[in-house]
């Protein structure tokens, strides 16, 4: 992965005002850098994963749930990736337990 591949893909979707929190690799600080974002780096390799309200254990736990949730479709098309991140999202709030409920908020979102 590229700052430049980084910049394509991810500067369209941030705020301006957005703070990226990231592993230490080095890529993140230039992308940061070309982006004029925030970037806040934790030394993962040390074993550090937080530093005060900074960390990355809830990016990487709900990455790994996307995962394996996204593995019982054996693929899909990465341009519908953000129908399916929603939709994880909208499983993770777990106040849409009923069916009527997940339908009406498929509804709304259309």
């Amino acid at each position: 992965m590229t700052a430049a591949q980084l910049c394509r893909c991810l500067k369209p979707v941030l705020l301006d005002d957005v703070l990226l929190i990231t592993d230490g690799a080095v890529v993140y600080r230039h992308f940061a850098e070309q982006a004029n974002i925030t970037h806040e780096a934790v030394n993962v390799k040390a074993g550090v994963r937080a530093r005060g309200a900074i960390h990355v254990q809830n990016v990487n736990s709900w990455h790994s749930r996307f995962k394996s949730w996204l593995a019982r479709f054996r693929g899909v098309a990465s341009r519908y990736l953000i129908h399916y991140s929603g939709w994880q999202r909208v499983l993770d709030d777990r106040r849409l337990t009923k069916p009527a409920h997940l339908l009406f908020a498929a509804v709304q979102l259309g």
